[in-house]
């Protein structure tokens, strides 16, 4: 049996190699198929066929982790929060599964260290840290089955990051949460969206958050949800005392 793997080990490439050394570091155990890995990091952007034709990228494999991730994490808040019910369950799940959680993680594992990309990661958006982190959780699921991935996640992602006290005050959306409380108080809102492009090649979008027809916030982003979550952010702070007295 070691002579196999002794046989194995030296069949791989140095590029492999190195590959496998540093997967076996992040992972915690040895990889059986690195080509699932491989799958897990690569950008669209490189045009890869597999021998059917099917396009290769992390894009698949990002619904798969999503789904493990997401009946894992539920599992686990059934189980830890007995006396929870069904809308503080996935109030708590949206919380850890949400895309700024996932975008953390995946910085968190540097997995941007493994992209393959014809794309420079400078023009990569905020989300890709958070698809990359599903597609790994998917491709661990492949390569080991679902008891073992169940086991990585509640080691590496529940029992590290998952705090169920913080997370209850955590705020997934200032902008649901704004509207939320606009709409119980019979508030009017509406945000005002427009180009913005300062004196930078950049392109921004500009937004001013009108409460009962005044101005209460105002933002810039480059983007229009990223600039109306930031506007929110700024309105909740304005009447915080007023929203967390109403939820």
């Amino acid at each position: 049996m070691r002579i196999i793997k002794k046989i194995f080990s030296s069949s791989r490439s140095t590029e492999d190699g190195i590959f496998f050394d540093k997967l076996e570091k992040l992972l915690g155990f040895k990889p059986n198929n690195l080509n699932h890995y491989r799958k897990a990091f690569t950008h669209r952007s490189m045009n890869k066929m597999d021998e059917k034709g099917n396009a290769i990228s992390y894009e698949r494999l990002e619904f798969l982790g999503d789904a493990m991730l997401g009946s894992v994490i539920a599992a686990h808040l059934f189980n830890k929060v007995p006396n929870g019910d069904e809308g503080y369950l996935t109030k708590m799940r949206s919380k850890i599964v949400s895309r700024e959680h996932l975008n953390e993680l995946g910085k968190d594992f540097n997995l941007i260290q493994f992209v393959e990309s014809k794309v420079s990661p400078q023009h990569f958006g905020e989300n890709v840290h958070g698809n990359i982190f599903e597609a790994f959780i998917g491709a661990i699921y492949l390569d080991k089955g679902f008891v073992f991935c169940e086991k990585f996640i509640h080691k590496k992602i529940i029992k590290p990051y998952v705090d169920i006290d913080r997370l209850e005050g955590k705020v997934i959306s200032y902008k649901s949460l704004l509207i939320e409380w606009c709409q119980k108080e019979k508030k009017s809102f509406t945000y005002e969206i427009y180009d913005d492009n300062g004196t930078g090649s950049q392109k921004f979008f500009g937004v001013k958050l009108h409460i009962d027809n005044k101005v209460i916030a105002k933002a810039r982003a480059t983007s229009k949800k990223k600039a109306e979550e930031i506007a929110s952010k700024r309105a909740y702070f304005v009447f915080q005392q007023k929203i967390d007295n109403n939820s």
